[in-house]
């Protein structure tokens, strides 16, 4: 079956998405001209607004009937994404970003730092208006295992020993912690404390397969699909899960092995077809899209716990459609 994402997923809460996705715009107001500027820029960048429209699934699913306050939440999950992904350009050098210039490109690396820094800070300042401890709480820890994550995959550059394990625990927090954020924050509005850890449990698989794929597309995609440069990572000297998974099973030593380790060790893009036939051809990508399916499982197994709904459904039919970028 083919999934519809305007259908399938976005259809259940289109309503209530469409008011949140005012009450983003009006959250972003500032009184300085250049601040407003920048957060537009970066907000009407658009994407699909995965987290938020998780966010509204995951409180119906809990049986929540007046979104209006997890719309709210929504719309400052959005903004504190949005926030990451300023600071994530800034910090990689990044010039696109979903298929357009960067606010680092665009304007200047100290412009986009303070206008993400704005934003996570409007981000908790709306936050507070919600006056619940414990969601407060959650994203105040959330939002540090999140700066943590960024950090480790800074310390893991250039680092071709970097394991697995370690590769997970860099995007758990750079990706799959806000994922559980949006909808453990939903369970916590609707007062369902039954279906916190269920709920976080299929954003945490949920974002560790979306990471994968998005890994995976970095050397089977292209620029205009990816909404970024083909061999970013590369570049950077990251390594991904297909760079792991590659020098793990090809021969040490051999020259396939010294071509993944040193570009790497060394980042940049010289070599970058060779590391892509070496992907491809190792068993790698076949490793990567194995364990991204494993975590779409797990996702959905983990909403086994919830009422059967329509808008579970679409939570399942969301970790679905992530794994089908790869399919």
């Amino acid at each position: 079956m083919t999934i519809d994402f305007k259908q399938d997923i976005l259809a259940p809460v289109a309503q209530d998405f469409a008011t949140m996705d005012t009450f983003i715009n009006e959250g972003i107001t500032s009184k300085v001209a250049l601040v407003m500027a920048v957060s537009k820029h970066v907000v009407e960048a658009g994407g699909k607004r995965m987290r938020p429209i998780m966010c509204l699934l995951a409180a119906k699913a809990c049986g929540a009937e007046d979104l209006e306050r997890q719309r709210k939440l929504a719309a400052i999950i959005e903004m504190l994404h949005t926030a990451t992904l300023v600071h994530d350009d800034v910090v990689d050098e990044s010039g696109l970003r979903r298929g357009r210039p960067t606010a680092n490109a665009t304007w200047d690396n100290q412009t986009a730092v303070l206008v993400g820094d704005f934003l996570i800070a409007r981000a908790f300042d709306l936050l507070v208006n919600l006056k619940n401890f414990d969601l407060l709480k959650d994203f105040s820890s959330g939002t540090c295992e999140i700066a943590e994550g960024e950090v480790l995959q800074l310390q893991s550059q250039h680092r071709p020993d970097t394991t697995e394990d370690t590769y997970l625990k860099i995007i758990h927090g750079k990706t799959s912690r806000l994922f559980e954020l949006a909808t453990e924050g939903a369970a916590i509005l609707a007062s369902t404390e039954q279906y916190r850890q269920p709920l976080r449990d299929y954003a945490g698989h949920f974002g560790n397969a979306f990471q994968i794929v998005d890994d995976v597309l970095d050397y089977i995609s292209d620029a205009e699909t990816l909404g970024k440069n083909i061999g970013d990572d590369l570049m950077e000297g990251k390594p991904t899960l297909p760079l792991i998974a590659a020098m793990k099973m090809t021969e040490q030593g051999s020259d396939a092995y010294k071509i993944v380790h040193k570009s790497i060790a060394t980042g940049g893009t010289d070599q970058l077809e060779q590391v892509i036939e070496i992907v491809k051809t190792s068993g790698a990508l076949d490793y990567c899209m194995q364990r991204a399916k494993q975590e779409t499982d797990a996702a959905i197994q983990s909403l086994q716990a919830l009422p059967q709904s329509v808008y579970r459904d679409a939570l399942e039919n969301l970790a679905k459609l992530a794994l089908d970028r790869i399919q």
